[in-house]
């Protein structure tokens, strides 16, 4: 009777779903692709990307730097280093992304995607074909539990990035859907959520989520672990039965039978590493390494080959950022003049070999970059803004608050005074102290080990301008994880940082410079900028589905961001730099710049 029962109600719930889908059909939109543009570049019968060669050969192998250690498996949560090249190579997302079309996801493990018309969720249907290493199928329920598990156990940025989901529903077996919030306008967060990684459920049912561990969770990528030893290598094998190898979104790709990452604590050794044929393939970061380090036979003969090449990538926004949480950084006087010390045309030309040019934005090398003074649309918003944002940004140019490479060292210094005495300070035996506390100026500035030596040659020259004007800088070098350490707990002065380019500014942005995260550990907003206007315009150009509304919307983020001085920019490159022994093969027509995983064994 019991058994019966349950058998009614499970037809009633059938018929209930099937019922209330059908009454709602003609809102929803299912597609083999997700725009957030309106206009994607492939269509739905395309066989491969414009960007790889689908006829590469399948052999081979590749031995690839990575810099660093690790002692965990799983990069989503708080504690322990994670193998980031793990998740890139074993496991799958829903949908993927292009570098040639940012704006689009196709089909990966989701062969289908669904919208309403009134955007209140977004759905995927899962292909049937897909399925983990152990051949087991990737269901709802391993959707479901990857992202349940990322947002309650996964580190605190997560909750940020993903705030505006309400829930995940498993609809079917092959069908999930993420419901959003409610009146919740993210444009991006459809396409940000066709990025989520698929753990399987079964896997974890023994296993803790938020543990690091060094046993590799069950996968479903091209490649599977062979053998590793922390901390020192990480060696990957094709899996031949790899269930996406055919789709379009996966043809071209990862044609080497063996990718092996050897781990190195600093780049001038994976140099030589390079030379003595221990790694295959090298990026150079260090201009003066590029421009005097690769004098030999090895490059002479053409065994070894070097490139610069070049690329239309937004820009690596890497800095010095302050940590705005201490007293001494709390003023923006403060922060300009002490950024007005640093010369980089004289590094440039001195140390770099004339190889960069100077960051001067958030969003450089997109069309985000505010330039000039606001007009247009950027000037209406920040006009809405105008009783709190200071009178100069309405009528200084971005670029005059930036140091005068035309004037001299001496001159941009007294400037640089003339901002601290506003500030409140002034000199006291020499020193730079501020005049109520009697407290000197006085700071660190921290490096992690990897590219130590290369920024101390930076850094010196900097220390000594600002001894000039009576503020003591000291430099402190210290091993990667006391240095990740040190970024997630805040416990700096001054730290060197970075972004990768971002291409369509979104979500991430709370985590990078919103109020919320600015004390939560391990958050992006390592300089703990809490600025209500800010988190006006996050808000505003996450929520907008205007294209040149969005886009003055961003711009007038760069500019307010840019007039709190959180960060001393540093350089950049148009340009990937990258020396290869030369048995490898890869794509010339793309300006997208090198990926490894196109690359393959020349016949």
């Amino acid at each position: 009777m019991k058994k019966r029962i349950n058998f009614i109600i499970s037809i009633l719930l059938t018929f209930f779903h099937i019922t209330t889908s059908t009454a709602n059909a003609n809102d929803i939109t299912i597609s083999s692709h997700l725009s957030i543009t309106g206009s994607p570049k492939y269509v739905a019968s395309f066989s491969n990307f414009s960007y790889v060669n689908p006829n590469a050969p399948k052999k081979g192998k590749i031995t690839l730097p990575a810099y660093g250690t690790f002692d965990n498996f799983n990069p989503y949560i708080f504690k322990g280093t994670a193998s980031t090249e793990f998740v890139a190579l074993s496991l799958d997302s829903l949908g993927y992304t292009p570098s040639d079309d940012i704006g689009t996801a196709y089909p990966l493990i989701a062969e289908k995607f669904e919208q309403p018309r009134d955007k209140s969720f977004i759905g995927f249907f899962i292909n049937p074909k897909a399925k983990f290493h152990d051949n087991t199928p990737i269901t709802a329920d391993d959707v479901v539990f990857s992202f349940n598990s990322l947002i309650t156990k996964g580190s605190p940025v997560y909750k940020f990035y993903y705030q505006d989901v309400e829930r995940v529903e498993k609809v079917s077996t092959h069908h999930v859907r993420f419901h959003f919030k409610k009146n919740t306008k993210n444009r991006e967060l459809p396409l940000i959520l066709t990025a989520l990684k698929i753990f399987s459920a079964k896997d974890f049912e023994n296993k803790e989520y938020d543990k690091p561990t060094l046993t590799p969770p069950l996968g479903s990528g091209p490649y599977k672990i062979k053998n590793f030893d922390a901390g020192k290598y990480i060696t990957f094998i094709r899996d031949d039965n790899y269930w996406a190898k055919d789709l379009p979104t996966r043809k071209g790709f990862f044609n080497f039978d063996e990718i092996k990452y050897d781990y190195y604590q600093d780049t001038t050794v994976s140099l030589q590493a390079l030379f003595s044929g221990n790694i295959d393939v090298r990026y150079e970061y260090i201009a003066k390494s590029w421009a005097t380090g690769y004098d030999n036979d090895l490059i002479k003969s053409n065994k070894i080959k070097k490139q610069a090449i070049t690329h239309n990538r937004p820009a690596t926004t890497q800095f010095f950022a302050f940590n705005t949480r201490k007293e001494k950084f709390s003023s923006p006087l403060v922060r300009q003049a002490i950024n007005l010390a640093f010369n980089f045309p004289w590094a440039n030309k001195n140390l770099f070999y004339n190889q960069y040019q100077r960051l001067n934005s958030y969003f450089t090398n997109t069309p985000f970059q505010a330039t000039n003074t606001p007009k247009d649309l950027e000037l209406d918003i920040l006009l809405q803004l105008e009783k709190t944002l200071p009178e100069e940004i309405f009528t200084t140019p971005v670029e005059a608050i930036f140091r005068n490479d035309n004037l001299s060292d001496r001159e941009n210094l007294k400037q640089a005074v003339q901002l601290l005495k506003q500030a409140g300070y002034d000199f006291i035996n020499e020193k730079m102290c501020d005049i109520k506390t009697k407290t000197p100026l006085e700071f660190e500035i921290i490096i992690n080990s990897a590219n130590g030596n290369a920024f101390t040659r930076v850094l010196l020259p900097f220390i000594e301008n600002l001894r000039k004007i009576g503020i003591k800088a000291t430099t402190r070098i210290t091993e990667i994880n006391t240095y990740k350490n040190k970024l997630d707990n805040f416990d700096f002065d001054i730290v060197v940082g970075g972004i990768g380019g971002i291409a369509i500014p979104g979500s991430e942005q709370k985590d990078l410079w919103g109020s919320l995260s600015a004390d939560v550990s391990g958050s992006n907003n390592i300089m703990g900028i809490k600025n209500p206007n800010v988190d006006y315009l996050i808000q505003k150009l996450i929520e907008t589905e205007d294209n040149d509304l969005y886009t003055a919307y961003v711009k007038a983020l760069d500019r307010v961001l840019l007039f709190n001085h959180y960060v001393i920019f540093n350089w950049y490159s148009s340009s990937d730099r990258i020396a290869y022994w030369d048995k490898f093969e890869f794509p010339q027509d793309t300006n997208t710049g090198i990926d490894t995983n196109t690359w393959w064994i020349k016949e």
